[in-house]
């Protein structure tokens, strides 16, 4: 089982080395995320950190999804065959399997939106429906907070694309030859825009 939750800019600083080790590996199997393979860990962790006073000043929402220990047995063994680079055993309680961020705009005429960025989820962990989860997680926090609209892009063909047209989001075109993937190949950039609603009853784990 896993628990979604928001993280706090202190808890961030002490998940660093367990968030670069994900997003090491989303880009290592080919996740369009601003970065090129193969991504050191140790940059990777120090990305992370640099994000510590936009969460503590609000200007950054962060979620992780965390596995507490009542996965499968199979689970189990995919998260320990991926170790972290801390050494920490992958099928510990609060290993970090996901996660994903929101940005609300500051101008002044545009309060009500904010941009999604960064959803991942470790391969050892894909298939349980997390990116989903996640994305509700937001989706129903951006609503409580009375932010109207949320727009976020995509590698064009990706798996990601087909998810976020799943989950409810509409398409609103694509950009040509926006932006490179890990391996440094140019591709176009789906971009989509949702109106979040906070679900009758919500339940994150």
């Amino acid at each position: 089982m896993y628990t979604i939750r928001l993280v706090t800019a202190e808890e961030l600083r002490g998940s660093a080395e367990q968030l670069g080790a994900l997003l090491a590996d989303a880009v290592d199997g080919g996740a369009s995320l601003g970065f090129l393979a193969p991504l050191e860990r140790a940059a990777a962790a120090g990305w992370w950190r640099a994000l510590a006073p936009d969460v503590e000043d609000g200007r950054l929402l962060l979620w992780v999804a965390e596995a507490d220990g009542a996965q499968d047995a199979q689970s189990a063994k995919d998260a320990k065959d991926t170790e972290s680079a801390d050494g920490t055993d992958g099928a510990a309680r609060g290993r970090i399997a996901g996660t994903v961020q929101l940005r609300p705009a500051t101008t002044a005429n545009g309060r009500h939106r904010a941009d999604v960025a960064k959803l991942m989820v470790h391969r050892a962990d894909r298939g349980r429906g997390l990116a989903g989860r996640l994305l509700a997680a937001l989706e129903a926090t951006a609503a409580e907070r009375g932010l109207r609209t949320l727009v976020l892009d995509t590698e064009t063909g990706s798996p990601a694309e087909r998810m976020y047209a799943a989950a409810g989001w509409t398409r609103v075109g694509a950009v040509p030859d926006f932006a490179t993937d890990p391996a440094g190949v140019s591709h176009a950039t789906t971009i989509f825009y949702k109106a979040p609603t906070a679900p009758a009853a919500a339940s994150l784990r």
